[in-house]
């Protein structure tokens, strides 16, 4: 199967010095007319991340006057069906899902495009807003999301406890000498991928993300594979508090988690690392609601996040890769550590990105992860 791969090596950025994130190490570039609205955003997004609310969204309203008003929600399918309401009820100026989500929510209604001449596209990093990343972030030449932070989703691994192939693959996910947290859509897809990669799909994976009748063969084939294997799940995951309950009060030994998780554990005993076939591969931004009513102070944030610091600090909060060119520059060594061993030239040419998958997919997809937590 051909994956899609970033179009940089993240880890020539991460070289270099590092510096703590306590405040910005330098001012923001920021337009006169935000400095003077003292006005408010209206933002939802992932739960989880305290660093948000005690840092960034300080720090944002220090360089601005615009204060968040900041609403945490657990994973993308509460965002998405809070978008949905907030349609009506209004409330909401600016959303945090991933890329491969931006199709739906723009078929659904729920979103508008940025204004590019309102926000600084330069300051992003290559393969985030163009390259192979284009086709999802743009739609009718509108950008759709403005990049915030991007990411993986690998094997946390127990050094100690977990029963690994060498090298590691997503099949040490189903081995039942391994107590596991999952989250059920991944580890349906991981599912697949292993099945695809040695051989036992009757076609390729990726075919499923862009052909509903393949999705329906092909899931129906990791669904029925996964549920034989299901026994050694201790642990479901949505959201981060989950993810990280699942080893240290449940017992797991390996995981298909964020890097993030991967990132609080590491001197628990717990290492993170990519399987043989890639890791899975996320890209997260700001979606800007149809009926948004703080529009300029949208873009106004969108902008912050985009430089160094802004962009340094958000990544450090989520444990991830910053968006804004110069911003692994401004984080901290453990961060830089931990991504700098990760993201090797291997690893990194290896990332399987989420494909774009869209509303109908999704729908699709949730009974598919029902099923396999029920059975």
């Amino acid at each position: 199967m051909k994956h899609t791969t970033s179009a940089f090596s993240r880890r020539r950025f991460l070289q270099g010095s590092a510096a703590g994130l306590g405040i910005l190490a330098a001012p923001a570039i920021i337009s006169s007319k935000a400095l003077a609205s003292s006005g408010e955003l209206n933002f939802t997004g992932w739960a989880g991340y305290p660093s948000l609310a005690e840092k960034v969204f300080p720090a944002f309203e220090a360089a601005t006057g615009i204060k968040v008003i900041f609403k945490e929600l657990p994973d993308q399918d509460s965002m998405y069906t809070e978008g949905k309401v907030a349609l009506d009820a209004g409330g909401i100026d600016v959303i945090e899902p991933t890329i491969d989500r931006v199709a739906a929510w723009n078929s659904n209604g729920l979103i508008q495009g940025w204004d590019d001449t309102k926000l600084a596209t330069g300051n992003y990093l290559p393969g985030l807003i163009d390259g192979n990343a284009e086709g999802m972030a743009r739609i009718d030449g509108k950008l759709m999301i403005a990049p915030s932070n991007w990411g993986t989703e690998s094997l946390v691994v127990n050094t100690a406890g977990a029963k690994m192939s060498s090298p590691p693959t997503l099949g040490d996910l189903f081995n039942p000498d391994n107590a596991v947290t999952v989250r059920p859509h991944s580890a349906l897809a991981a599912m697949g991928r292993w099945l695809d990669a040695t051989g036992k799909l009757p076609r390729p994976w990726m075919d499923g993300y862009s052909d509903m009748a393949a999705m329906a063969e092909l899931w129906d084939i990791a669904l029925a594979e996964a549920i034989k294997a299901k026994g050694n799940v201790v642990q479901w995951w949505t959201g981060e508090n989950e993810a990280n309950a699942g080893f240290t009060a449940n017992g797991a030994v390996v995981g298909l988690c964020w890097d993030s998780t991967g990132y609080n554990l590491r001197n628990d005993g717990y290492g993170y690392v990519a399987p043989a076939e890639g890791a899975f591969a996320w890209n997260q931004g700001f979606v800007l609601m149809k009926n948004a009513v703080n529009v300029d102070q949208a873009h106004e944030f969108a902008k912050f996040v985009s430089t160094p610091e802004g962009s340094a600090m958000w990544a450090t909060a989520f444990s991830s890769n910053p968006v804004g060119k110069g911003g692994y520059d401004q984080m901290g060594p453990d961060v830089a550590k931990y991504y700098g061993d990760f993201l090797t030239a291997e690893t990194s040419a290896k990332l399987w990105w989420w494909p774009a998958q869209s509303a109908e997919f999704l729908t699709k997809r949730a009974e598919y992860a029902d099923k396999y937590k029920s059975a």
